[in-house]
């Protein structure tokens, strides 16, 4: 890479899973919005097709009058070719196919357990976690041997063990974990203030907090906005909705949308620990003990959903078929960028401006009552070629109760994912909240048959 003034040109990012219909078309709209930043991004995906086709799609996309940058698309076809010079590594994969997730997703139902997402925690997270655990060993290989240096900026779940998984194998990576979900609580925040004091349009930026926690399960310790402290008015916020929900949308479409929620379950977190809880509810729910998804009803009367794993396939669906839109030309790219902060945070270790902002690294004493290494969700800056944790202090000890379980289990998965060890395994899948009310027998079948449905994507140490 070339640094011209405020700029950096001939740079070199490799994109494992760039066949991806999703992530990889808002980041590269978002980095052709950039003028700061140019160069080559290599593709590479074990459907190469796929990344063939977003090849012509990012160029498409840089080449639109709109671009201020321009960027290079090539398609690799192995991952040595992809990460050889590398200056900054991004994972996007879906570990396996839609088909195993339904198995994740609907095979615990039998026995009562539902999931809202299944690929964090819950038995589909942990299911997806020993599928996806060996594919980033090996990616963790390849950046060990071609790009050492190179900063890996991760979006799969299970996000913590992903990046778990990379240090793990090598510790020297210099990688960390991107999630948006915090990002939704800080516009939560800025719709609080809109509705209770009449303050509209409050940038998401500007509502200043202390985040601490693991990815889908964190929280907020400290919220304000212009030196307001937001908890008092958090509180009235949720007292004032607790019983009904709040939802920007007053058709209440959010019953019509698999991902939308009314915020309830953060109002009983927030009434049973005094902290605000920072993920979505979807994902909020599945790490707590089975109070908000009893049922489809219960959760429905907590005002979310469960999204089942076929409409994920007709959304797939639906953009495979905008895929072939762009690629014929009957729609054109759009300019709008994602709203995501990968691309700041390049910048940022570029040394073009300094970032706070949430992100998924080890902990060094960023939080001083969870394990050393485990994979927390804190602030860092960001700056020249370093990443500094903030430090947010010791969790509250029941919060830190609720945390320290899953934090502890899924040291445990990372174990026996790496070596196939069926009872550690089986022992962590039943230790998981959600499986409160399974008694063991019923939980090994439901555990043999989910490996069972994934088995072509294990290590063959699970076959035996």
């Amino acid at each position: 890479m070339q640094y011209e003034q405020d700029r950096v040109t001939d740079l070199k990012i490799a994109y494992i899973g760039g066949g991806s219909r999703g992530w990889a078309w808002g980041f590269m709209t978002d980095i052709a919005m950039d003028p700061a930043i140019e160069g080559e991004v290599r593709l590479y995906d074990i459907d190469r097709d796929a990344a063939e086709k977003n090849k012509i799609i990012g160029e498409k996309i840089s080449a639109l009058p709109e671009a201020v940058s321009h960027w290079r698309y090539t398609v690799a076809g192995t991952l040595p070719e992809a990460l050889t010079g590398a200056d900054f590594v991004i994972i996007s994969i879906l570990p396996a196919t839609f088909d195993e997730m339904e198995s994740d997703v609907h095979a615990p139902e039998a026995l009562g357990v539902y999931q809202s997402v299944g690929d964090t925690v819950g038995p589909g997270g942990f299911m997806r976690a020993m599928r996806t655990i060996p594919m980033f060993e090996q990616f963790a290989r390849a950046i060990r041997d071609y790009a050492p240096d190179a900063w890996v900026i991760n979006y799969t779940n299970p996000m913590s063990l992903c990046v778990a998984t990379l240090y793990r194998v090598f510790p020297g990576v210099k990688a960390f974990g991107c999630c948006h979900e915090v990002f939704g609580t800080q516009r939560l925040l800025s719709a609080m203030l809109e509705d209770m004091e009449g303050v509209k349009g409050v940038p998401r930026q500007e509502i200043k907090v202390t985040v601490q926690g693991i990815n889908h399960f964190t929280w907020f310790t400290r919220a304000s906005w212009q030196g307001q402290d937001l908890f008092p008015l958090y509180r009235e916020f949720s007292n004032k909705y607790y019983e009904t929900g709040f939802s920007k949308d007053k058709d209440n479409n959010w019953m019509n949308t698999h991902f939308a929620c009314t915020q309830r379950v953060k109002f009983d977190l927030f009434r049973r620990y005094g902290k605000i809880a920072a993920a979505g509810d979807r994902h909020l729910a599945e790490f707590m003990p089975p109070v908000y998804l009893k049922d489809p009803d219960t959760a429905h009367s907590w005002g979310f959903g469960l999204t089942p794993v076929s409409w994920r396939k007709q959304d797939m669906a639906n953009r495979l078929a905008r895929r072939a839109r762009l690629l014929s030309g009957e729609e054109k790219p759009g300019v709008k960028t994602s709203g995501e902060e990968g691309h700041l945070m390049l910048k940022a270790l570029l040394g073009l401006g300094d970032m706070v902002t949430n992100v998924n690294i080890p902990n060094r004493g960023q939080i001083p009552n969870l394990p050393e290494g485990a994979i927390v969700e804190t602030n860092a800056l960001f700056r020249r070629d370093e990443i500094g944790a903030v430090y947010a202090g010791p969790m509250d000890g029941n919060i830190q109760a609720l945390v320290a379980r899953h934090v502890l289990n899924q040291k445990n998965a990372l174990e026996a994912a790496l070596t196939c060890d069926r009872q550690l395994a089986l022992t962590t899948f039943m230790n998981d909240p959600l499986m409160a009310g399974v008694g063991y027998a019923d939980g090994e079948k439901l555990f043999d048959r989910m490996i069972a449905a994934q088995i072509d994507y294990l290590p063959s140490g699970w076959k035996k």
